[in-house]
């Protein structure tokens, strides 16, 4: 019977060792079910996140598609040109503008970004919102179109044709060998306080000269936009044809120019001191000597680049108005839309922006090899050889009423 407290001391123990040797295989159990519902847990979280990434990239597209993908209608209104025309567009600045496209973004949307800001002359963070990106990714976008649409100069920018003898153009038949016409044009920009003196217009205005050189069918050969608003025509004119790479005037051809450039080699100007406006002409009154007659012919030919600018500021919304970029992109800018203008109208069959013309165009192509002129200088024999040709012009059309 003294035994009896020892034996129950010694189940006793034995008891409470197999209760804690269950608890410790019980929390080992549950130590290795947690490790593995973590792995688990692992696995399903790093799954989400490619998701999330895939989702945010298409979300992130939704406003190209409605902006581009939608229809013609949608497409010409945001970014100037139908859904065929854009793609061809960013073809070629994938081939010939060395424009890439980001891990992010795709070229498309480069380009889309683009040209809604130059048609619509938005801001960076108007942008920004609309497309979900960055500023930083906005304003690099831009850029990288910019420099991509420069690089097509070669491409886009149209070779000179002269008029042809056999050309029947009502407009243009009387000027053979005429190669287009030429002015220039006040663009909007901002400046410093300091420069602002430079770049004020007669009319007061904070602006840049811009030569323009067009063809008979409103396509850009030329352009040289960077002088102060202050200078005159002339002056700019000179520095374009005294450039390596400026303006090119085989001897034989010309450009029809305004009374304010000075009539010499090249360049034909209209006579001063008579009739020349169209509107002074839409009265019925009809010519009566060859010079009015030439300047008639003259005003009704060389519209076409006062046409050209029109158009060029009616497509291209940051050409209306001061931009926010510094003097120098905005030079580049106004390159690029003369730019896409001409690709515009070489790969659009119908421009909504503008009337059809239907107009036959010239087939002989300058030669660069060809001697230009490099001086702008008034000569006797240019006078008399305008003399000769008014009264050309006006003998042909007299014969041709009677």
């Amino acid at each position: 019977m003294a035994r009896l407290p020892i034996i129950v001391q010694n189940e006793r123990r034995k008891r409470i060792g197999l209760v804690i040797t269950i608890w410790l295989q019980m929390c080992t159990v549950a130590n290795w079910f947690l490790v593995a519902l973590g792995a688990i847990h692992s696995l399903h979280t790093y799954r989400p996140r490619i998701r999330s990434y895939i989702l945010d990239f298409y979300a992130k597209r939704d406003y190209v598609k409605r902006l581009v993908h939608a229809s013609d209608e949608t497409c010409i209104e945001q970014v100037r040109m139908n859904r065929t025309t854009f793609f061809k567009l960013c073809e070629m600045l994938q081939t010939l503008g060395e424009l890439k496209s980001s891990r992010n973004m795709l070229v498309d949307e480069q380009v889309a970004m683009f040209l809604h800001i130059i048609s619509h002359h938005l801001k960076n963070r108007v942008i920004k919102h609309h497309f979900n990106r960055s500023g930083e990714t906005v304003s690099r976008s831009f850029h990288n179109v910019l420099n991509a649409v420069i690089r097509l100069q070669d491409v886009l920018f149209k070779k000179a044709e002269p008029i042809t003898a056999n050309s029947t153009d009502p407009r243009w038949k009387w000027f053979k060998n005429c190669l287009g016409a030429l002015d220039g044009t006040h663009i909007k920009i901002r400046v410093p306080t300091v420069d602002k003196p430079r770049y004020r217009t007669r009319k007061g205005d904070i602006a840049t000269n811009m030569l323009g050189v067009c063809t008979p069918d409103m396509q850009f050969v030329y352009v040289l936009p960077g002088w102060e608003g202050s200078v005159a025509d002339g002056r700019v004119l000179r520095d374009a044809i005294s450039r390596r790479h400026g303006l090119k005037v085989p001897h034989g051809c010309y450009y029809l120019v305004d009374a304010g450039y000075t009539n010499c080699e090249g360049f034909l100007a209209p006579f001063r001191g008579q009739r020349y406006h169209l509107n002074e002409w839409r009265q019925g009154y009809q010519p009566s000597t060859p010079e009015e007659f030439f300047n008639m012919k003259h005003a009704s030919a060389r519209n076409v680049i006062e046409r050209c600018f029109g158009l060029l500021k009616l497509r291209w919304g940051i050409l209306r108005s001061p931009s926010f970029y510094p003097v120098r992109v905005h030079n580049r800018i106004i390159i690029a839309c003369c730019l896409l203008h001409n690709f515009i109208r070489t790969y659009m069959s119908l421009d909504p922006i503008e009337e059809e013309l239907g107009e036959g165009l010239p087939s002989n192509v300058i030669d660069d090899d060809e001697p230009n002129i490099i001086n702008i200088h008034p000569s006797d024999a240019w006078a008399t050889w305008r003399m000769e040709l008014a009264n050309q012009m006006f003998d042909e059309w007299q014969a041709s009423r009677n």
